[in-house]
């Protein structure tokens, strides 16, 4: 038995998962002795935009990953892709492990004073939860908010090709024209992270994104969650790749 605390994150794709990713050098940083057990199922956002939406055979893909993770013994898992929200939803209700979604923190905040929020995204499938999460949070603070929504049709699949000038270009545009109104613009999406200085500094408006915060929120839940003097939990493997799901590679 082993008492180190564990993190466990959940990634629908590949392309997002190296040693060098910036969630990986967040959480060296802030949970230095924490071990990272990474879940993969490399084909779920890809079906997510292919079917328009989170469908059941998706929501289940990922339930599987958390299952995955506490069957690991992780005492939190940080799910790190926006666009299956609802996915994690269900998650939630069928592990007893803490589940932090990337954008929990982000869109708290963004709730806290603005009274119009933006949401800036280059995957379609991402707006619908992005959206809902900055609802949710509202309620939850007891907010009155409007929200506007802004897609860069086109900026992602630029990137993916990659054509960084061409897609950072077409978010800033997006981002100017969103902020004509609102208060606050969120980034809905972890690969625009690295733009929010420089979307920040162009519209004049507070911008913010998700991945230093939401990775602080998880480690914050992870201390929680291994505070007690008596915690005691299995771990089954570190840094472990699940590969979950039909259509899997």
């Amino acid at each position: 038995m082993s008492t180190t605390a564990s993190i466990a994150v959940l990634h629908t794709s590949l392309l997002f998962v190296s040693p060098d990713s910036v969630i990986n050098e967040y959480l060296a940083e802030l949970a230095p002795d924490a071990k990272v057990l990474h879940f993969v199922d490399s084909d779920v956002l890809a079906a997510v935009v292919r079917d328009g939406g989170v469908s059941s055979a998706s929501t289940q893909r990922m339930v599987h990953l958390a299952q995955a993770a506490e069957s690991a013994g992780a005492d939190v898992i940080f799910s790190a892709c926006s666009s299956v929200g609802p996915a994690i939803d269900v998650a939630r209700r069928l592990v007893s492990v803490p589940i932090v979604k990337i954008d929990d923190a982000m869109t708290a905040s963004a709730v806290e004073t603005a009274g119009a929020v933006g949401v800036l995204a280059t995957v379609p499938t991402t707006l619908p939860p992005t959206r809902a999460l900055v609802e949710e949070k509202a309620r939850a603070a007891g907010r009155d908010i409007t929200v506007q929504e802004r897609l860069c049709e086109g900026a992602f699949s630029m990137l993916m090709s990659g054509d960084r000038d061409r897609h950072d270009a077409m978010v800033l545009d997006g981002a100017r024209a969103l902020a004509t109104e609102v208060d606050v613009i969120v980034l809905a999406q972890a690969s625009m992270a690295r733009l929010a200085p420089a979307i920040a500094e162009g519209v004049g408006k507070p911008v913010l994104s998700s991945p230093r915060s939401g990775t602080e929120n998880a480690v914050r839940v992870l201390h929680e969650q291994t505070a007690a003097p008596a915690h005691a939990t299995g771990r089954a493997w570190e840094n472990t790749q699940w590969q979950g799901g039909c259509g899997a590679s």
